[in-house]
């Protein structure tokens, strides 16, 4: 039987990302300290590399619009629930129920 995988959420990645970026320790003893493969710490730290200039890009307006994105598909669902609501309300009165 295998062993399951065990999943690292991205703090946990970036933390250890960052620590081979800063290049105080080698890789084995990161990979040591925390428990994962070099291999996987050397990957970290190559994507952290790659996208860390997406940490610049305006990322405030990005989030701000899936934001709004997501207010308007909520209050869209709100208004659904609610017409539902008063339908089903009304059918029971004139049921008597």
């Amino acid at each position: 039987m295998k062993a399951k995988r065990r999943r690292h959420d991205s703090a946990f990645k970036a933390r250890v990302a960052l620590e081979a970026i800063k290049e105080e320790k080698t890789i084995h003893q990161i990979a040591k300290e925390n428990e994962v493969h070099p291999t996987q710490v050397t990957e970290w730290k190559k994507m952290l590399a790659e996208n860390i200039a997406v940490v610049f890009e305006g990322g405030k307006r990005a989030g701000k619009e899936d934001f709004e994105k997501e207010r308007e598909k909520l209050h869209s669902k709100i208004g659904q629930l609610t017409v539902e609501v008063d339908f089903l309300e009304k059918k029971s009165k004139q049921l008597g129920l």
